[in-house]
C-alpha cells in the first residue's frame, strides 16, 4: 500500500513538472540588451539614467552579471517581453527576482512590473498602465515596503497592511505567488512574510454587511458607564483656597526702594494647600446599557468574486520604472511561472549558489573599510597635532601648573 501510494505521489510530482510552464526567465547573460528595451520617450535624456552589466562590488561569482542603475538622481525605465501571454485564470502566478541595493539606498524603488499588451516599450514610464506592481521600495526612515499592488477593474489596489522590505547591501530574492483558490503568499529569501486571502487583504470588493441605515440608536439609550455621585457636597470653604500665596520665604532686598520703587509685594508661589477645582466623584452608573453596537445587513452593492487571482490577463512584458536618488541596485535571476516549484528550483540554480560567497566577500571588505577609515582618522588627528603645536604647548603648561 505504501509503495503504491509513493509510485502516485512520483507520478504526481512528474505530471506538475510537465504542466509547469515558465514565461520569462532571465539572468543577464551575454545578449540581454538585445531582449530589453530601454524606455527613450517616457522622460528627456537627460533625466534618464544608463543601466550598467556587472556583477557589483562584491558578488559570489564575478561572471554572474545583473543589471544595475548607473546614475544619481535619475529614472529608469526598460521593459522585455515574455515568451508568450500569460493569463493565470485557474493557474498559480509566481514572480521572482533578486534585488541588491550596493549602494545603501537611501530612497529609491526597486519594484517590478507586470504589463499587458497595451505597453509602448519606448513610452513606458510611471504613468503606464500595469497590471501587477511588486517589490521593494525605500524613502528614508518612514516609507520602507515590499509593494504588492494588483490592477483590478482598472484601478491600482495596494495592500492593506504594509509588507517588511530588506534594505541592507546584499542580494535578497523576491517572491510573489499567487493561487487560484484566492489566496497569496509573499517570500524574501524564501522566508514567507506575508500570507492570506486576497478579498481581505485588498480593497477589491465593497464590504460585505453594512450598517442598516433604517436604524439608528434609540434617544434614550444611557451609554455612560459612570456618573457624578448625586449625594457628593463640595466641602465648606473649598473655593476659598487661592491657588497661590505670597513666597512666605521671601524678603525684600536691601537695595529696595520704596519711595523710587514703589511697595515692594513678594513673589507668588503655588499654594500646597490648594486642591484644583472641585468635582464631585463618580460613580457607576446604575442605567447603563453597554456601547450600542449598530445593527449590520448584507450590502446589496456586494458580489463575491471567484477570479480575483485572476490579476494577470494577458500579461505580455515584464518591466522596471524607477526612481532613484543614489544609483547602484542590482537586479538578477527573474523568473515569472506559474509554479512555485519552477521558481524555487531556479533560485536553487542561480540566486541562492551565489550568497554565501558573497556575504563573506562584503562582510571582507566592510572590515577593510573600516580599518581604513580607522587609520585615516588616526593620521588626520596627527596631522592636526603637527599643524597646531601651540595646542600642545598649552596643555604642558596647564599640566605644569597643576
Amino acid at each position: 500500500m505504501a509503495g503504491s501510494r509513493l509510485f502516485l505521489a512520483l507520478i504526481f510530482c512528474s505530471l506538475s513538472s510537465i504542466v509547469a510552464k515558465t514565461y520569462f526567465k532571465e539572468k543577464f547573460e551575454d545578449g540581454w540588451n538585445k531582449r530589453w528595451t530601454e524606455s527613450t520617450k517616457w522622460k528627456s535624456e537627460d533625466d534618464m539614467g544608463s543601466w550598467k552589466h556587472t556583477a557589483g562590488d562584491w558578488y559570489g561569482n564575478k561572471n554572474d552579471l545583473g543589471i544595475q542603475t548607473g546614475e544619481d538622481a535619475r529614472f529608469y525605465g526598460i521593459s522585455a517581453e515574455l515568451n508568450e501571454p500569460f493569463s493565470n485564470d485557474g493557474l498559480d502566478l509566481v514572480i521572482q527576482y533578486s534585488v541588491k541595493h550596493e549602494q545603501d539606498i537611501d530612497c529609491g524603488g526597486a519594484y517590478i512590473k507586470l504589463l499587458g499588451p497595451d505597453l509602448d516599450a519606448d513610452s513606458f514610464g510611471g504613468d503606464s498602465p500595469y497590471q501587477i506592481m511588486f517589490g521593494p521600495d525605500i524613502c528614508g526612515s518612514s516609507n520602507r515596503k515590499t509593494h504588492v499592488i494588483f490592477n483590478y477593474n482598472g484601478d491600482n489596489k495596494l495592500i492593506k497592511d504594509e509588507v517588511q522590505v530588506e534594505s541592507d547591501q546584499l542580494s535578497h530574492l523576491y517572491t510573489l505567488h499567487v493561487k487560484p483558490d484566492n489566496y497569496f503568499e509573499v517570500f524574501i529569501d524564501d522566508k514567507s512574510v506575508k500570507s492570506g486571502d486576497l478579498e481581505s487583504n485588498w480593497d477589491f470588493l465593497p464590504p460585505k454587511e453594512i450598517k442598516d441605515p433604517a436604524v439608528s440608536k434609540p434617544t434614550d439609550w444611557v451609554d455612560n458607564k459612570m456618573i457624578d455621585d448625586p449625594t457628593d457636597v463640595k466641602p465648606d470653604g473649598w473655593d476659598d483656597i487661592p491657588a497661590e500665596i505670597p513666597d512666605p520665604d521671601a524678603t525684600m532686598p536691601d537695595d529696595w526702594d520704596e519711595e523710587e520703587d514703589g511697595e515692594w509685594e513678594p513673589p507668588m508661589i503655588d499654594n500646597p494647600e490648594y486642591k484644583g477645582t472641585w468635582k464631585p466623584k463618580e460613580i457607576k452608573n446604575p442605567d447603563y446599557k453597554g456601547p450600542w453596537e449598530h445593527p449590520m445587513i448584507p450590502n446589496p452593492e456586494y458580489t463575491a468574486d471567484d477570479k480575483l487571482h485572476f490579476r494577470c490577463n494577458k500579461c505580455t512584458h515584464v518591466g522596471f520604472e524607477l526612481w532613484q536618488v543614489k544609483s547602484g541596485t542590482i537586479f538578477d535571476d527573474i523568473i515569472i511561472t506559474d509554479s512555485l516549484e519552477e521558481a524555487k528550483a531556479f533560485s536553487k540554480q542561480t540566486f541562492w549558489k551565489k550568497q554565501s560567497a558573497e556575504k563573506k566577500m562584503f562582510d571582507k571588505k566592510e572590515e577593510e573599510r573600516r580599518e581604513r577609515e580607522q587609520k585615516e582618522r588616526e593620521e588626520a588627528e596627527k596631522n592636526q597635532k603637527q599643524d597646531d603645536p601651540e595646542e600642545e604647548d598649552d596643555e604642558d603648561e596647564d599640566h605644569d601648573e597643576l
